[in-house]
């Protein structure tokens, strides 16, 4: 953390701003906090869903056109609702679950409503691409579904679902960014409290370099795990 508080310090330093290094570091921090929790959260309904749809599938492992059909479309109906829309629209389940709509807290229980059925789709396209073959020889040796899954499945997969949650975790950047919009904490709120409503152009530029520094490190990450998983 003392590398990304250098950045912002230096940031700060070259441009004159109405917000201070300490702002824009806890925004850092904010954002952190509803990216990281809002992902493992996401996480734990997304993959179980996508590996479900999997094997649910017609001629799927365990074929269950009825489940199919009831997972499908709930998770095309969520995955069609813009961000700004689902976070409005479950504001009243959110302050059930955390007592209060507004704040960082908050805002991960609609961040996880998002990433969640986008996760499982993701999972759902890297398990796919599984070569057959593969579950063909599993299940000539007697392997049940479950070790299918467990040990063929996943494993094959395994470097893509990696790049599936690098994906997944640079679409929770920006959705946290728009969650900023009604007060939510984080650089989305920082840019708009302070870039756009008192038109410091500066604190929007910052934001945006904050924001890019973030996810290009995510991505190189991410891509350096996924050729370690590969073996390359």
């Amino acid at each position: 953390m003392e590398i990304f508080n250098t950045i912002i310090d230096y940031l700060a330093s070259c441009f004159a701003t109405s917000v201070t290094t300490e702002q824009f570091v806890q925004a850092s921090y904010d954002t952190l906090i509803m990216v990281v929790f809002s992902l493992i959260l996401g996480s734990l309904i997304g993959i179980p869903l996508g590996i479900c749809l999997v094997t649910t599938r017609p001629y799927g492992l365990l074929e269950n056109r009825r489940v199919f059909r009831i997972i499908n479309p709930i998770i095309n109906i969520v995955r069609s609702l813009p961000f700004i829309i689902l976070l409005v629209a479950i504001q009243p389940l959110t302050k059930v679950i955390v007592n209060s709509s507004i704040g960082t807290i908050a805002a991960i229980v609609p961040l996880t409503f998002y990433v969640a059925p986008y996760i499982a789709r993701l999972v759902e396209n890297s398990l796919l691409d599984v070569n057959s073959g593969i579950i063909e020889a599993a299940q000539s040796m007697g392997a049940t579904p479950i070790q299918i899954i467990w040990y063929f499945m996943l494993p094959e997969a395994f470097s893509s679902l990696i790049l599936t949650l690098t994906t997944a975790t640079i679409g929770l950047i920006g959705a946290t960014a728009m969650a900023g919009a009604i007060g939510a904490g984080g650089i989305g709120d920082l840019a708009v409290s302070y870039g756009y409503q008192r038109f410091d152009n500066t604190v929007t530029y910052i934001c945006v370099l904050i924001l890019v520094i973030a996810i290009q490190f995510i991505q190189s990450t991410g891509n350096y795990l996924a050729r370690k998983a590969r073996h390359e």
